[in-house]
Formats: C-alpha cells, structure tokens, sequence
C-alpha cells in the first residue's frame, strides 16, 4: 500500500469508494487524534506520541485482502506490514504535525521503530500508534505544536475525552487545546470544486482546521 496515509491508492480508487457527489469534496479521510508530549527527566521535549483512530470506511478499505486468522478480526502482527506503510508514507507529509518551541520551528525525526496498528471489531476502525522523536530535545517556556492536512485530504480532529497528556512533564508546566471551527459555506464550496484526486501543493486552507497544543512552562 503506498501514497497518503497508505491508503493502497484510495485516491485512484476513489471512484469505487465514493460514489456521490457531495463525498467527492474534501476531506476524504477522518481520522481522531490522541496525543502525548513526552518529557525528559531535565524538563526538555523529546517528542511526541501519537493515537490516530481513521474512520470506519477508511479502515475497512486498508484492510481489505489482508489475510487474518480470524474473520474480521486483525492482530497487530498481521497489521504489521500496513503499519509499516504507513508510518513510511507519512513521512512525505512530514507526518502532519508541526511544533515550534519558544516561536522557532523544531524538527522531528524518522518514528521510532515501536509503531504498530490496533484494529477494533466492534467499531471496525483501525488505530495507529507511533512516537516522533525531536531531533534535538529542547527546553521551552512555550511550545506550539498542531496536527493537519495542508490539503486537508485529511480531516484530524482532537478526542472529546483526554485528546492530550503531558508525560514526565514539570509540574508548573500548563497544558492548552485548541480545536479547530467548523467549515464556513465559502470553504464548503472552495472543496467541493476539488476533484477526488486532486493534490494541490499549494493548497494551504488546511491550517484553517488545524488541531492546536500549547504548554507553557514559566
């Protein structure tokens, strides 16, 4: 499975998927967020973990033709070539997140090698999990950090219940949540022009829905 979140070409397949007009528009996938900034034991950043659950439609999509040894049931050994995909794929997005630490933007690094794929049948929904290591711990009074689609192809939503934790974070630090507003009628109609294959560069209105963690630390 290779392209955009490893979705085996949905945006080729797109036509099979989604069938109406109205689910041609943007995004295509939506996936929930939980997140985990990860604390060194000298107060700096390391990285950040992640949580994202993609929706039922999507899920069922990437797993279809994977082998299991229980019908509609996946362990995440039999996950783990999709897992693998996937957290390589994302890489070209620069795994949809962004910080910046004291206003200067930080880089992360490859994910560590522990990520895997969990798979619900109740809810038939797949979760991947991953940490991003900084490349460089940093000690920052603010850090900014957001999660988005440029090209919102992928619509990233926080969790209702405990979207964010710090993890060995100092005890002064404060942790703040921002959520994006809904899609005004203009932005509506701006994707609805979009095609169902359609990757624009240059596209930015993805920033407008970006899911937002601040902490400070005075």
């Amino acid at each position: 499975m290779t392209g955009r979140l490893g979705l085996c070409g949905l945006v080729a397949c797109a036509g099979l998927v989604i069938t109406t007009a109205a689910a041609r528009a943007h995004p295509h996938v939506w996936v929930t967020v939980k997140s985990e900034l990860v604390y060194a034991p000298d107060g700096t950043v390391t990285g950040v973990r992640h949580a994202w659950t993609f929706d039922d439609m999507f899920s069922v999509f990437a797993t279809q033709g994977l082998e299991s040894k229980k019908k509609g049931e996946f362990t995440r050994e039999e996950l783990a070539p999709l897992a693998e995909v996937n957290v390589t794929s994302l890489k070209e997005y620069d795994f949809f997140t962004f910080a910046k630490a004291n206003g200067k933007k930080i880089e992360f690094d490859d994910p560590l090698a522990d990520y895997f794929l969990d798979f619900d049948p109740k809810d038939t929904v797949l979760t991947l999990h991953f940490t991003l290591p900084l490349k460089a711990p940093v000690k920052a009074k603010e850090l900014a950090l957001e999660v988005y689609d440029r090209e919102f192809f992928v619509d990233f939503s926080f969790a209702e219940k405990d979207p964010v934790k710090l993890v060995g974070a100092p005890a002064h630090c404060k942790l703040s949540v921002g959520r994006p507003q809904g899609m005004s009628t203009a932005m509506t109609q701006q994707f609805s022009q979009l095609g169902a294959d359609q990757r624009d560069p240059s596209l930015t209105i993805g920033t407008e829905f970006a899911n937002k963690i601040t902490v400070k630390c005075p």
